[in-house]
């Protein structure tokens, strides 16, 4: 049985279907929010007049963040996409499981995406070793609160 009450390998319920559906469009609203601020924000850089002056190995660096900021928009809001095209097919337990995966994905590439920022900027501002401490520490805040805490809840009783 799982925590919503359902067993496994039967079908859901149709009404804890579109609840799901809901639960998980209405989660990467929020998400797809803050990845395209943070894409708009990093689609203005080159027109800095400081990006000039960055040394190959940051525009590079710089160039791949924004390369993932653009893709973990483009997951993020896939589930619309999908959630469009298959309206009224019957398909919502599809939409779930890919919605699902795409949120996955959308947390990942976020949480990659604010990393790498953080590396660019300590590098640039206060070095290489700066950068890679800054840089881990942020990687292990998203470790710690999007990965261990919630594992640390599967499975225990309410």
């Amino acid at each position: 049985m799982t925590a919503d009450g359902s067993v496994r390998g039967e079908p859901r319920p149709p009404k804890q279907i579109t609840r799901n559906l809901n639960e998980l469009l209405q989660e990467l609203r929020v998400m797809q929010t803050g990845v395209q601020i943070l894409t708009g924000f990093l689609l203005t850089v080159p027109f800095t007049d400081r990006f000039s002056r960055l040394a190959d190995h940051q525009k590079d660096l710089y160039l791949a963040i924004l390369v993932t900021a653009v893709l973990t928009t483009l997951v993020i809001v896939a589930p619309v996409c999908y959630h469009r095209v298959l309206f009224r097919q019957g398909r919502r337990e599809w939409l779930v499981a890919a919605a699902h995966l795409c949120a996955l994905c959308g947390l990942l590439g976020l949480a990659l995406v604010s990393a790498s920022v953080v590396f660019l900027v300590f590098d640039i501002v206060l070095g290489l070793t700066a950068a890679l401490i800054a840089a881990t520490a942020v990687a292990l805040a998203f470790i710690g609160l999007w990965a261990v805490v919630p594992f640390s809840q599967r499975g225990r009783a309410r």
